[in-house]
C-alpha cells in the first residue's frame, strides 16, 4: 500500500523506516542506548555498542531476549537468531544497533486507535500450555501479609480486593485461553471472586477489570511470558510441610535441595499448632531442614531422613513411584553408595543394602535424564561393574523417554554422544547405540525449546537434518527441537 505526499508516492513500509531510523539518531548523542519500547504497533530494541557486557546481560534477562542472541549480534555481528525470529535490523553501524519486530499488520500503522486496542488485546496473549505442571521444578505463592485465596482440594477462590466502583471484572489466564475464556467475577462486600478448580502446577493470571487489564496487586509473585506480558502467578500446590510446635520461635524458614538449600528464601505460616508451608514439588526425591530462630534442625515428626555433609540429618519427602537400583556382585564390599545427577553427587547420601548377590536400592524418581555411579569402598563403577577413573562418564538411566534423536550418514562413525541441555553440556555421558547406519538415543524432554549438538568421534555437529539452529557463542550453532 502506499501514500501520496507532496504529489510522491511513498510506501508505509519506507515511512516506518524514516520514522524509526529518525529516532535512533536522536539516542547518538546521548550515552550508550538501551530501550525496547513499542513505536507505531512494532516492537523495537535499540541497543548501543559501547554498553558494558554487564549491562546488555540485565537488559537481555529484563526483557527475556535470551534467545535472540543480542550480545553475539552486537559484540561479533551473528545475526541469524535475530533474523530467524521474525525481527528486521534497521541499524547496525559502529554505535548502536536497532531492531524492529511488527506486532500488527502494517496495513493499520496510520490508525492509533487500533493499534492500542490490539495491544491492549495482547497484554494477557499466552499459550495455555507453556506452564504445565509436569514442567516446573518447584514453586509456590507469595501473597501480602495476611492475604491467601481459599483452597478447597482442587478448588481455589481467587478475590480481587477493592475495586467498589467497577462494573464488570473477569479473572483470565492461561488455564482460561485468556480473554476467550474469562471467568466472570462475582461481586462482595470484600471485592470481586471467582471459584476455579486447577490441577497441581503453575498458572498465569490477570484481572480484566471495565476492560482495563491489571495484574493482582496483592500477588507478589509475577513474571515475564516471553512474550512482553507481566502476569501474576499463582502455584496450585501438591504438598504441605509441616512443623509441629515451636510456638514460641518468632521466624521459621524452610530450605531444601528443592530451592538450593537457600536459608531465607521461603519465610512459613504460622499456625495454631506450630508452622506450615504448602508448595508444589514434581515427581521425585526431595530433602529439606528448617531454620528456626537460627539454628537449622529436620522435621521431627518425618522418620524418612538421609545423612548430610554436617554428620546429621535431612528430612525427606517422596513424590512418586520408586526405581529399584542393583548392582551385581561386589558381595565383599563394607560400603556401597549410589550417587548421581539427581543428588547431586553425593555420594555419602544414599547407602545401599546388601544381599546375597548385590546391592539394592529404591529410590523415587520423576521423569528425566540421569547419569549415576555407584560408590563402592571408595572407588567408582558403573552399573556392569566396570572400575571408573576420576573424570570417567557413569551409566545412563532414562525414565519415560518420550523423543528419540537419530543421527544417519555416520555409520563408520566408532563413537557418537549426544550433548544439550538436558545434560548440561556433557561432552561424554549420553552415548548413542547403532542401529545399521544410524545412531539412536531416547531421551526424557521437558515441554518447550532445547539446544542439543552431536558429538562424532570428538567433532561437534549440528543435526544435519535439523533445519532448525540458532548461534551460540563459539560461532558454531547449536541445533533447536521444539516439545509440544
Amino acid at each position: 500500500m502506499e501514500v501520496s505526499l507532496n504529489g510522491m508516492r511513498i510506501s508505509k513500509q519506507l515511512i516506518l523506516l524514516l520514522l524509526m531510523t529518525l529516532f535512533a539518531f536522536s539516542l547518538l548523542a546521548q550515552p550508550p542506548a538501551k530501550k525496547y519500547s513499542i513505536s507505531k504497533g512494532n516492537m523495537v530494541v535499540v541497543l548501543g555498542k559501547a554498553l558494558p557486557d554487564a549491562e546488555i546481560d540485565a537488559f537481555i534477562q529484563q526483557y527475556n531476549l535470551r534467545s535472540l542472541e543480542l550480545k553475539s549480534f552486537i559484540r561479533n555481528n551473528f545475526q541469524d537468531s535475530v533474523l530467524r525470529q521474525g525481527w528486521t535490523i534497521m541499524i547496525n553501524d559502529p554505535q548502536l544497533i536497532m531492531i524492529a519486530k511488527p506486532m500488527l499488520s502494517i496495513d493499520n500503522i496510520e490508525n492509533p486507535g487500533i493499534n492500542m486496542q490490539i495491544a491492549v488485546d495482547n497484554q494477557g496473549a499466552n499459550n495455555s500450555n507453556l506452564f504445565p505442571a509436569n514442567n516446573i521444578q518447584f514453586g509456590y505463592n507469595d501473597f501480602k501479609e495476611g492475604i491467601r485465596f481459599v483452597k478447597n482440594d482442587s478448588l481455589i477462590n481467587f478475590m480481587l480486593r477493592k475495586y467498589p466502583k467497577a462494573q464488570k471484572v473477569y479473572l483470565c489466564g492461561n488455564f482460561t485461553d485468556w480473554e476467550k475464556g474469562a471467568i466472570p467475577m462475582l461481586k462482595s462486600d470484600m471485592g470481586w471472586s471467582a471459584t476455579v478448580a486447577l490441577q497441581p502446577g503453575k498458572y498465569h493470571y490477570k484481572y480484566i477489570v471495565d476492560g482495563n487489564w491489571i495484574t493482582d496487586p496483592d500477588n507478589r509473585m509475577v513474571e515475564n511470558d516471553m512474550q512482553g506480558n507481566t502476569n501474576s502467578i499463582f502455584t496450585q500446590t501438591n504438598t504441605l510441610i509441616r512443623l509441629d510446635g515451636f510456638e514460641k520461635a518468632k521466624r521459621v524458614f524452610l530450605a531444601g535441595s528443592f530451592n538450593h538449600w537457600k536459608p531465607e528464601e521461603l519465610k512459613i505460616y504460622r499456625t495454631d499448632t506450630g508452622w506450615e508451608f504448602p508448595l508444589f514439588l514434581p515427581e521425585g526425591t526431595h530433602t529439606y531442614r528448617f531454620n528456626v530462630d537460627g539454628s537449622w534442625m529436620a522435621e521431627p515428626a518425618n522418620p524418612d531422613r538421609l545423612p548430610n555433609e554436617f554428620k546429621e540429618f535431612n528430612s525427606v519427602i517422596r513424590i512418586g513411584n520408586p526405581y529399584l537400583f542393583i548392582l551385581p556382585g561386589f558381595t565383599n564390599a563394607k560400603q556401597v553408595f549410589l550417587t548421581g545427577s539427581f543428588n547431586q553427587w553425593r555420594n555419602f547420601e544414599l547407602p545401599m543394602m546388601p544381599t546375597d548377590s548385590s546391592w539394592q536400592l529404591n529410590y523415587t524418581l520423576g521423569s528425566g535424564n540421569y547419569e549415576f555411579k555407584f560408590f563402592v569402598d571408595g572407588k567408582y563403577y558403573n552399573a556392569e561393574g566396570r572400575l571408573l577413573q576420576d573424570n570417567d562418564p557413569g551409566s545412563i538411566f532414562v525414565l519415560n523417554a518420550n523423543h528419540n534423536f537419530r543421527l544417519k550418514g555416520f555409520s563408520q562413525a566408532s563413537n557418537v554422544l549426544i550433548s544439550g541441555d538436558f545434560n548440561l553440556w556433557s561432552p561424554n555421558s549420553f552415548p548413542m547405540k547403532k542401529d545399521g547406519d544410524v545412531w539412536i538415543l531416547p531421551v526424557h524432554l521437558s515441554l518447550g525449546k532445547h539446544l542439543y549438538k552431536f558429538v562424532v568421534d570428538g567433532k561437534w555437529i549440528i543435526d544435519p537434518d535439523n533445519p532448525l539452529w540458532e548461534q551460540n557463542e563459539f560461532n558454531t550453532g547449536n541445533s533447536v527441537i521444539w516439545i509440544e
